[in-house]
C-alpha cells in the first residue's frame, strides 16, 4: 500500500510553503499590482494608454473619415478656396505626421499590455503549481488515511478470525 502513496518532495513541499506565503502576502495586499494601479501609471503611460484607446475605437476611425470625406470634397469642389488641392499633398503630410507619432505610442501601450499580461501569466501558472502540489498533498494524506483503515481492517479481521478458530474449537 505504501508504494502507492503520493509524497511530496522536499523541493516541492519548499515550493508549495513559498507559494502559500504569497498567498497569505497578496491577501494582505488590498490594492492593485503597480502595474495595473491607474494611480501609479507615468504620464507617459497614461498618454499611451490614451492614445492607443482612442485611436482604436469606432468613434475614432468615424470622425477621422468624416474629416477626410469633407477635407477632400472642400478641396475638389469649388466652393471655397482650395488650400490643398489634388493630390492633396498636405493632407498626405497630415495624415503621416498622425501616423508617425501615433504609432510609437501603440507600441508603448502594448509594450506596457504585453507586461500586464506576463504577470497575469505567471500569477496564473503559480496558481496552477500550487494547486498540483495541494492536489498531490490531500493525495498523500488521503492515501495515509486509507493505508490505515486497510490495517485497521486488517486486524479486525485477524482478531475475529482468532475469536471464531477459538469458538470452533471450544465447540469441539
Amino acid at each position: 500500500m505504501s508504494d502507492i502513496a503520493h509524497k511530496l518532495h522536499d523541493s516541492e513541499e519548499q515550493l508549495l510553503n513559498r507559494l502559500r506565503q504569497i498567498r497569505r502576502r497578496h491577501r494582505s495586499d488590498v490594492g492593485v499590482a503597480p502595474a495595473l494601479d491607474p494611480n501609479k501609471l507615468t504620464m507617459g503611460q497614461k498618454i499611451a494608454d490614451a492614445v492607443a484607446s482612442n485611436m482604436g475605437s469606432w468613434r475614432f476611425i468615424i470622425i477621422q473619415s468624416t474629416i477626410l470625406f469633407f477635407w477632400v470634397v472642400a478641396n475638389v469642389t469649388a466652393f471655397i478656396f482650395h488650400w490643398d488641392p489634388y493630390p492633396f499633398i498636405l493632407l498626405n503630410l497630415a495624415l503621416s505626421f498622425q501616423a508617425a507619432y501615433a504609432a510609437p505610442f501603440i507600441m508603448m501601450s502594448q509594450n506596457r499590455q504585453g507586461d500586464i499580461d506576463r504577470m497575469a501569466a505567471q500569477h496564473d501558472y503559480d496558481i496552477n503549481i500550487k494547486a498540483e502540489l495541494e492536489i498531490e498533498s490531500l493525495h498523500a494524506k488521503i492515501d495515509s488515511l486509507r493505508e490505515k483503515e486497510v490495517l485497521n481492517l486488517t486486524a479486525t479481521v485477524r482478531e475475529l478470525t482468532e475469536l471464531l478458530k477459538a469458538e470452533r474449537a471450544a465447540k469441539a
